[in-house]
This record gives structure tokens, C-alpha cells and sequence, in this order.
């Protein structure tokens, strides 16, 4: 009896650590940490208003080839390299958390498909009051006005060498701006500026050339027309 217990004892050990050993590659793949998840899948979001409502400041043609060419094509090619690479992160938030595990075609366009949800909410046309309450409290307090921070805003887009972004983001209570390049976003995990976006501009040239040409201080300037600054003041929390 005892030997058939020591007998049946390294056979179950065996056998455990084969299953172990069969497993472990696993660990290694990006997004693979909950087998049982439900894989991420990115949505476009629908335009609140028409293509033609932020002119003079955006044209309807601009609007229309950015939402359905550009945006549309991040859409796909985020989904499509999810289902290739068998990336099971649940939620943008772990998407972002781990885009440095991430391949460049994942991670560029899932960037591009969350960065231009989160820039055309942000787009109301017609006149704005500005930020209001708590939001306008921290703008002040931080950079000393709304035209500085501006100023301030302004100058990262306009310095942003090539293709990219410039935010104005919440750090803990903090705000910063900041600029990314290409499709990166301050939610990365390898971000230079890490935190909670309220606010972005995108600069890459199918943002504006149409209209502005190389004139995107113009294009920066006369975005600020079409922010909608109850939406920026709900992110701020």
C-alpha cells in the first residue's frame, strides 16, 4: 500500500509539473494574463454634429476624410491586429497600461482610434463661455489665466516636430501640458507625461492641411473656436 501511495505520489508530481511547464509560455505574450477574458474591441464613435458645423474654422471636407478615411482605418486596424496577436486585455485601460508590450501596428492605431473619439467629443460649434467652475479655477491657479494657459497650449502643438498630439492633462489633481508623437497618448505606460487627458489637439497634417496648409498656427488658433469646454470641464474630476 505504501508503495503504491509513493507510486501514485511522483506520478501526480510528474504530471503537475509537466502542465506547469506546458503553460508558462503564456505568461510571456502580451495580453495573455487572463486566458478567460473577453479581448478588447475599439468602436467608433458617431459625430455629434455634421461634417459641415465647425466652419469656417474646420472644413466639411477636412471633417469628413479624418472621421471616415482616417479614424475609420485606426478602427480596423486596432481590431484587426487585437484578433491577430490574440491580445486579451479587457478594457482601454489595460490596453494603455501595457502599450509598451505592445507591436506598433496594436499600439499605433489603438492610440489613433482612442485619440480621435476622445478629440472630435470635444468639438462643439458655435461660441463657448470658456471653462467654467472647478475647471477654470485650475486653469487659473496654474498657468494665471485662460489666455496664458492658451499661450501655453498653443506653443506645445505648435512645437511638436512631425505627426502628434498636444493635452492638457489632470496628474492627480495637477494639471500639465504636454505633447506625444504620432498616436501616443498621456494614458501609455511609457508616456513622458502621465495622467488623465482633458483635452487634445491633433496636429498631424490630415487634421488641417486641406484648409491651413503648413499654417498650423492658424489651424491651433482657430480650433480653440470649436472646443467644447463642458465636455473638458466633465473629464476634470
Amino acid at each position: 500500500m505504501e508503495t503504491n501511495t509513493r507510486r501514485d505520489f511522483i506520478k501526480n508530481t510528474l504530471t503537475a509539473s509537466l502542465a506547469v511547464a506546458m503553460a508558462s509560455p503564456l505568461a510571456a505574450v502580451a495580453g495573455t494574463e487572463n486566458a478567460d477574458a473577453v479581448a478588447l474591441k475599439f468602436t467608433q464613435l458617431p459625430l455629434k454634429f455634421p461634417y459641415n458645423a465647425f466652419e469656417p474654422n474646420i472644413d466639411a471636407l477636412t471633417m469628413e476624410i479624418h472621421y471616415t478615411k482616417h479614424h475609420t482605418a485606426y478602427i480596423k486596424n486596432v481590431n484587426d491586429a487585437i484578433a491577430a496577436e490574440s491580445i486579451t486585455y479587457a478594457t482601454e485601460k489595460d490596453f494603455f497600461n501595457n502599450a509598451s508590450r505592445l507591436s506598433a501596428k496594436a499600439r499605433n492605431n489603438g492610440g489613433g482610434a482612442w485619440n480621435h473619439n476622445f478629440f472630435f467629443e470635444t468639438l462643439k460649434p458655435g461660441t463657448s463661455a470658456g471653462p467654467q467652475g472647478k475647471l477654470k479655477a485650475a486653469i487659473e491657479r496654474t498657468f494665471g489665466s485662460l489666455d496664458k494657459f492658451k499661450e501655453q497650449f498653443s506653443a506645445a502643438a505648435a512645437a511638436r516636430f512631425g505627426s502628434g498630439w498636444a493635452w492638457l492633462v489632470n496628474d492627480n489633481g495637477t494639471l500639465k501640458i504636454s505633447s506625444t508623437a504620432n498616436q501616443d497618448n498621456p494614458l501609455f505606460d511609457n508616456a513622458e507625461v502621465k495622467g488623465t487627458p482633458l483635452l487634445g489637439l491633433d496636429v498631424w497634417e490630415h487634421a488641417y492641411y486641406l484648409k491651413y496648409q503648413n499654417k498650423r498656427a492658424d489651424y491651433i488658433a482657430n480650433w480653440w473656436n470649436v472646443v467644447d469646454w463642458d465636455v473638458v470641464g466633465r473629464r476634470f474630476k
